[in-house]
């Protein structure tokens, strides 16, 4: 393919890059990611949620993921602070009788103390203090986060000079330590580094705009030349790869004697 036609295309997926919620939709097929790690976040939270769950959802995106629990609506709560994904879960939640509140995963929280069984965070940002404080005694929190390491190779082909890490604290050792000073005892904890894998360059330059705190500044005009480089790869090899890091936490809030 000539390179005005890659260009042009290459600047559609600028263009289109944008989502509600957490929908990578747009590029299924073109990419691949989460598909081998060693733990199911879902069958986890399933394990430990219980009917009688009072539960709490935190950096919940668009609320796909909670609501797909099929949990009562009535013993269901959220929080999300980004603008696009606030007025979704305003629109979605609210009238579903979802508890739902505009809130900083990782800054102060707008409920009681001791209010929730179970509390979820996959992918956002939490104050381990407000975990301690807003589960009940014997209740768990579960996290499945992004690591400091994730993607760099693919954002070090794209860019240059190499942006540092935008999380360097994000590793399983140092939040297992946080949540264990609050009080919290770690039930699980796994961190696993995986491949992610784009079969069209198109698809990266949308994921790369979508997650622009792990590539500041790209854009397909300034990063032109190390998107031919990238095509270049993928016609060699037929695939362009990098490397995920990922890590689970579960933890309880223990019962007092």
């Amino acid at each position: 393919m000539k390179q005005n036609e890659l260009l042009t295309q290459w600047l559609a997926e600028e263009h289109v890059a944008h989502i509600h919620g957490w929908d990578f939709s747009h590029i299924h097929g073109r990419f691949q990611e989460e598909d081998d790690l060693p733990w199911d976040y879902r069958l986890l939270v399933q394990h430990h949620l219980q009917p009688e769950s009072r539960i709490l959802d935190i950096d919940t995106g668009g609320g796909e993921f909670l609501l797909s629990l099929n949990h009562p609506h009535s013993l269901t709560a959220a929080t999300e602070n980004y603008p696009p994904n606030v007025a979704l879960c305003r629109d979605l939640l609210l009238p579903l009788g979802v508890d739902f509140r505009q809130a900083d995963g990782g800054g102060p929280l707008p409920y009681p103390d001791d209010s929730f069984d179970l509390i979820l965070n996959r992918h956002g940002d939490y104050a381990p203090r407000e975990i301690s404080r807003l589960l009940k005694p014997g209740g768990v929190f579960l996290t499945d986060q992004v690591g400091a390491e994730n993607d760099r190779e693919l954002v070090a082909l794209l860019l240059d000079p190499v942006p540092p890490l935008p999380f360097p604290k994000q590793y399983l050792k140092i939040a297992r330590e946080e949540l264990e000073s609050c009080g919290l005892e770690a039930l699980e904890a796994q961190e696993a580094f995986r491949p992610i894998r784009f079969w069209d360059v198109g698809a990266l330059v949308w994921f790369a705009r979508i997650i622009e705190w792990e590539f500041p500044g790209f854009s397909v005009e300034r990063c032109l030349d190390r998107l031919y480089q990238a095509q270049a790869l993928l016609e060699r090899d037929g695939v362009i790869q990098g490397t995920i890091h990922r890590y689970l936490l579960v933890v309880r809030k223990p019962v007092a004697r």
